[in-house]
């Protein structure tokens, strides 16, 4: 007596998926919501009378209030894509596009891969900053950013037109020496000749690569058998005339960002010096040694004189001349 009767088998499966009914929507609500459901919550925001339309003025304040992050040409891009009907309206499928395709790469990517007009790019640990020379890795990684796309694909041609037959003629050793000794010239030239600025991009190892490739030509211009030689200097000339007028066209352009300076152009100028010195001993005979050549070592000896200059500079020129630097990153 007193004891209530335990439910049958029935009546507790009943219960159970009773219970399981009741946390199926708690359960659901906690799921993360998809990328589509996240666009179309933002754009719901813009257009609450679910028209499927939002007006290119609510689409220019989406924008302007990224402007902190977003160059201001992509912006002026994006608005022109989104207005490119000239109704004065975008669709879902037209915003998603532009946001999610040209929003990430303005920001997450241009602003610190290809980017040099947002005052971020500084912030990489990889790019060399004259607050931060002291921090020695950064006088060779800065060859790994770039000031926009056009300097890196022209870096790029350059060096599969000249690096990668050079480095089937003379072997990875050889080019490889001359390439890091001109990317390390390149930015020592700059902490010693324009000490205000930051260093960017490849073109201290590619010109001396093309340099060096191209005197070695003008020396043995009789004696070389290779074809097409005479375009290939020329195609080479031309693309670095345009990489070297536009680092120094950046150089003294305005900064939008007046704290930002741009990127110098004198790191081009270091990888020149290296290529008509190292590299031409380097590339005029490749079946013989390199220490048997009173040239080498000579232009060694240069070499390790600049390096050893342009270090005892950094210690101790910057402190002496108070220079006014760039705040640091």
């Amino acid at each position: 007596m007193g004891e209530h009767p335990s439910p049958g088998p029935a009546v507790a499966a009943c219960a159970e998926a009773e219970r399981i009914e009741e946390l199926e929507p708690e359960a659901e609500e906690q799921l993360p919501a998809a990328p589509e459901d996240h666009w179309k919550v933002l754009f719901d925001q813009f257009d609450p009378g679910n028209t499927g339309y939002i007006s290119t003025g609510k689409f220019r304040s989406l924008l302007e209030s990224h402007s902190s992050k977003l160059d201001p040409h992509k912006r002026e891009v994006l608005l022109a894509l989104a207005d490119s009907h000239a109704d004065g309206q975008i669709c879902y499928q037209d915003f998603v596009s532009l946001v999610a395709f040209f929003l990430y790469n303005g920001v997450s990517l241009g602003q610190f891969v290809l980017q040099v007009t947002h005052p971020r790019y500084l912030k990489n640990s990889l790019v060399y900053h004259p607050q931060l020379r002291a921090q020695a890795w950064r006088y060779l990684t800065y060859i790994f950013m770039h000031a926009g796309i056009e300097h890196l694909g022209l870096n790029v041609v350059l060096q599969l037109l000249v690096g990668v037959p050079l480095e089937m003629v003379h072997g990875a050793t050889r080019i490889g020496l001359v390439y890091v000794a001109g990317v390390v010239a390149g930015s020592l030239a700059v902490s010693v000749a324009d000490m205000t600025a930051p260093v960017v991009g490849s073109s201290g190892g590619v010109y001396a690569l093309v340099s060096a490739h191209l005197a070695n030509i003008v020396m043995n211009w009789s004696g070389m058998k290779c074809q097409f030689k005479l375009l290939r200097m020329a195609v080479a000339l031309i693309c670095m005339s345009m990489e070297f007028g536009r680092a120094v066209w950046l150089r003294f352009h305005p900064s939008a960002y007046p704290p930002c300076p741009h990127p110098s152009f004198v790191a081009h100028l270091g990888g020149v010096a290296v290529g008509i010195t190292l590299g031409v001993v380097v590339l005029r005979n490749y079946e013989q040694r390199l220490q048997d050549q009173s040239l080498w070592w000579i232009f060694v000896a240069m070499y390790t004189v600049f390096v050893l200059f342009a270090v005892f500079w950094n210690i101790f020129a910057y402190t002496l001349l108070d220079l006014k630097l760039p705040p640091p990153p």
